[in-house]
């Protein structure tokens, strides 16, 4: 399984597919749900609202897919320890969309990097946040049967080995279940991170959205600290884009 080419076809990868779904969402030539025809727009977004996938589609290419999750849950976790420590931080204000997703990467082999580390389960962390964030994306219960079908579809034609859309159809099969995906955390730091990609795959503008994300940060034991500066940090980021 090529890790690297799955979490292209997840979060998106090619601005111009993107930006020709953004725009044909914007003027309401998409089906509900679906930011279409544009595998570029990566499958969390085709499985958002469309106001959530147009801020999906802008970020999933500013924000580098999720090379950067490890570095807000960092950031984060540092201006948590700060603060029970006393130490003043200011909250992030970005003046463009340039500022807000320069992100600092994470001290290299730390527990933040998310390419060095595993799950519960043994598997490599980086599908457990994909795992994640389609389950978070799903959150909403919006997707209906006909719908569904033609995600499917749009899987089936991505350019995927036999055994990564096997993981996507599973994924996209499985339960939205935040109680499920918390057991797969391995660490705090771990839930630091899976908690901040679950946050960026919505938009907590419905009751079964901020219902699924206050479950995942109670099963993950969160402190409530923390959680609000990885709500800050996934704030940070879809604001400006918004």
């Amino acid at each position: 399984m090529d890790i690297n080419r799955l979490i292209g076809s997840v979060v998106g990868q090619a601005s111009s597919g993107v930006s020709q779904a953004a725009g044909a969402v914007k003027q309401g030539g998409m089906p509900t749900g679906l930011v279409g025809g544009a595998a570029a727009g990566g499958l969390v977004a085709l499985l958002m609202s469309n106001k959530k996938a147009r801020k999906m589609g802008g970020k999933a290419l500013k924000y580098g897919g999720l090379a950067a999750v490890g570095g807000l849950a960092y950031k984060a976790w540092s201006d948590h320890k700060a603060s029970q420590q006393g130490v003043a931080t200011p909250a992030p204000q970005p003046t463009s969309i340039d500022a807000a997703f320069n992100v600092a990467p994470p001290p290299a082999n730390s527990a933040f990097d998310i390419s060095q580390q595993r799950d519960r389960q043994g598997d490599d962390l980086r599908l457990t946040l994909i795992r994640a964030m389609i389950s978070s994306a799903k959150s909403d219960g919006h997707i209906d049967a006909a719908e569904n079908a033609l995600i499917q579809q749009q899987i089936q034609s991505m350019d995927l080995a036999a055994d990564e859309k096997v993981f996507l159809f599973d994924q996209l099969n499985a339960p939205s279940d935040p109680i499920a995906i918390a057991r797969l955390s391995n660490s705090d730091e771990q839930a630091a991170e899976i908690y901040v990609a679950s946050a960026l795959a919505v938009d907590p503008d419905t009751p079964e959205e901020k219902r699924y994300l206050d479950r995942l940060a109670d099963a993950l034991l969160l402190p409530a600290d923390l959680r609000q500066q990885l709500d800050m940090q996934a704030s940070r980021v879809v604001d400006v884009v918004a």
